[in-house]
């Protein structure tokens, strides 16, 4: 049961109503903070929309983060939107294996990275040269952000205790995460 109260649009004053268009269980708590949600939205749409990071290694970032956090709202979720900026199924048993090497370079060092900022918070130099490999300086930066964002998010997520929308099942019976 999550920890927040789920917000609907007609609980919030006309101002932010706009803040529940997407009424997904995420938004319809932290919109318990108006002030923060609107940031908190502004940032994911640029991430999702204007970022320079190709957006399969974008996503494939955020799934490595979700995966290695048991993040199931975050994995369900990003599993449905990964599939429609190019990850394969492939891309995602790659994931639910640990064998980034099954993915193309830049795929596998971005897993890589991913998994490394979820679990130490870290990048060892070696990483970082080898992620240069393949992104420029600003992919390079969003990378990172995105990656530590993703982690925040996930952190909150199971902290808030958000549970997944039953829309949004099918994506965790076809690629179930372990028990934490």
């Amino acid at each position: 049961m999550a920890r927040l109260t789920y917000r609907s649009a007609e609980e919030l004053d006309p101002a932010d109503r706009e803040l529940l268009a997407r009424p997904v269980h995420l938004y319809r708590a932290m919109v318990n903070s108006p002030g923060i949600t609107r940031a908190f939205l502004g940032l994911a749409n640029h991430i999702r929309h204007d970022s320079r990071l190709d957006p399969r290694l974008r996503e494939l970032a955020i799934l490595q983060v979700a995966w290695t956090a048991r993040s199931a709202y975050e994995w369900s979720h990003h599993v449905r939107i990964g599939r429609q900026f190019g990850v394969s199924d492939a891309d995602l048993r790659a994931i639910v294996a640990g064998a980034p090497d099954r993915l193309d370079p830049a795929g596998a060092e971005v897993l890589r990275a991913a998994e490394a900022i979820t679990l130490r918070g870290d990048l060892p130099d070696e990483a970082v040269a080898a992620l240069r490999r393949h992104l420029d300086e600003a992919a390079l930066t969003e990378l990172l952000l995105i990656a530590a964002f993703y982690v925040g998010l996930s952190r909150f997520l199971t902290v808030a205790r958000i549970e997944v929308e039953p829309d949004y099942m099918a994506e965790l019976r076809e690629f179930p995460l372990p028990a934490p």
